[in-house]
């Protein structure tokens, strides 16, 4: 079911309390989504497949077996999409060497995540917003780089979707960039992802988003008969991970401890592709991952980025880390015939709107805070226009304590806004919008003067 947001209207002081509760779809957003394609996504993991292995450590120079073959063909898929752009989409495979850590790689390797990036068109707009699926593959002996690894959902369901966002917004102009990425190195130990997250710190990379998507084409579980691709998981950390002691004083008085960057990112996600995407419902699981897993995710959220995990609802164990074989009459690996491509094209879809509303929002508000220089039951506040982007105007955006989602949106022009509400019993944020309507991500007020 999907969570409806009441909009409601606001001038000056008064609010008024009618209006639709579904925001329209942007036009341009929901063609692209239309534009996504099962056969595509198919095709794409058919091919992946072929390579027999993408092991992070096998072969890096074969042409024809391995992730290095694998990688190159990703590069060459991006420089085919890379036409329709006008020289806006750039790819390239970002090497480095990897030495022995004495664990899950026991000789040096070349680690290559294979990287496009589609150029905003704002010169004053430096937002980055990421989309990555990893491309290497594993059988049930990780370090085993020889055998064949098939890797049709974990993760070539992830990177399909990678290269589907790239094909279709690519045609696009936005903004700001987004970057396309698959990496390698997820099954040896977030490698190719932890390179990343370290080079775009160390570079002060604006990254606003990262969307991980990490198995999310399979509609069962080993354990039930009950298929399901009307429903998908996003993980987000609550609480910021980077500088945690250095906010928590701060989190703990104001009762943020639900509100950390992901967290955010991860509300966006969900009120985003249930708006364009029909017949998925997107839900929340208060985790940064799985219980006692990681994924491509982390490395972004511990550098202080907001970042979340896009994955089926129920996974199957026999398709996971497994060799292919028949054994007491089941079918172990994870071949192509086990993914349900429908419910990978609306995965992808959730991707893909996403992606759009961000990078064609203006950017977030800036210095918004809640005044408390006087005690009152109405809650005041203030913000200043963004950075980068014309704006329509902004949202309001309320929901009491209790709530995981937000309730209301409350449109204005002005900077400033004081709301019959208690600051006491609900929790407020302002995003900036576009004249098309297209949300940036939220803000949470600190505390003013």
């Amino acid at each position: 079911m999907k969570t409806p947001i009441l909009l409601l209207a606001f001038l000056g002081s008064t609010t008024i309390l009618h209006a639709q509760m579904i925001i329209d779809r942007d036009p341009e957003i929901e063609n692209m989504v239309k534009e996504v394609n099962a056969d595509s996504l198919q095709s794409y993991i058919k091919v992946m497949v072929s390579f027999g292995t993408r092991s992070t450590v096998s072969s890096a120079s074969d042409t024809k077996k391995g992730i290095g073959a694998a990688r190159n063909w990703v590069l060459n898929k991006f420089n085919q999409f890379a036409v329709a752009s006008g020289g806006r989409l750039t790819s390239f495979v970002d090497t480095t060497t990897y030495a022995s850590d004495g664990k899950r790689v026991l000789h040096a390797i070349n680690l290559g995540n294979t990287v496009a990036t589609l150029k905003g068109t704002d010169p004053k707009d430096n937002r980055i917003f990421i989309i990555s699926g990893h491309l290497d593959s594993r059988r049930t002996d990780v370090m085993d780089g020889t055998a064949d690894a098939p890797g049709a959902n974990d993760d070539g369901s992830g990177s399909a979707a990678v290269l589907e966002c790239a094909r279709i917004l690519s045609k696009h102009s936005f903004p700001a960039t987004i970057i396309f990425v698959t990496v390698s190195g997820e099954e040896q130990g977030l490698l190719g992802s932890g390179y990343m997250a370290k080079k775009a710190k160390d570079a002060n990379w604006n990254i606003e988003a990262v969307l991980n998507n990490d198995i999310m084409g399979s509609n069962n579980s080993n354990q039930t008969n009950i298929i399901n691709n009307t429903q998908v998981r996003v993980f987000s950390e609550g609480l910021p991970f980077y500088d945690l002691d250095k906010q928590a004083k701060m989190i703990r008085q104001l009762g943020l401890e639900n509100d950390g960057k992901a967290r955010q990112l991860a509300r966006y996600v969900k009120e985003t592709g249930e708006r364009y995407v029909d017949n998925l419902q997107v839900v929340m699981i208060y985790r940064n991952d799985r219980f006692l897993r990681g994924g491509d995710h982390s490395p972004y959220v511990q550098k202080g980025y907001a970042a979340v995990r896009i994955t089926e609802m129920n996974e199957n164990y026999y398709r996971q880390h497994q060799d292919v074989r028949k054994e007491n009459g089941i079918a172990y690996g994870d071949l192509p015939e086990h993914i349900d491509f429908e419910y990978l094209r609306k995965n992808t879809c959730l991707n893909l709107c996403n992606l759009a509303n961000l990078a064609k929002s203006p950017s977030m508000p800036q210095e918004v805070v809640i005044e408390v220089k006087r005690l009152t039951n109405n809650t005041n506040l203030s913000w200043k226009v963004p950075k980068s982007g014309k704006v329509k105007g902004y949202y309001i955006m309320m929901r009491e304590t209790t709530s995981a989602f937000w309730q209301k949106k409350i449109f204005t022009t002005q900077t400033n806004a004081s709301l019959p509400y208690s600051k006491d019993n609900y929790f407020f944020a302002v995003q900036s919008v576009s004249e098309d309507g297209n949300e940036s991500l939220p803000v949470v007020p600190g505390v003013g003067k």
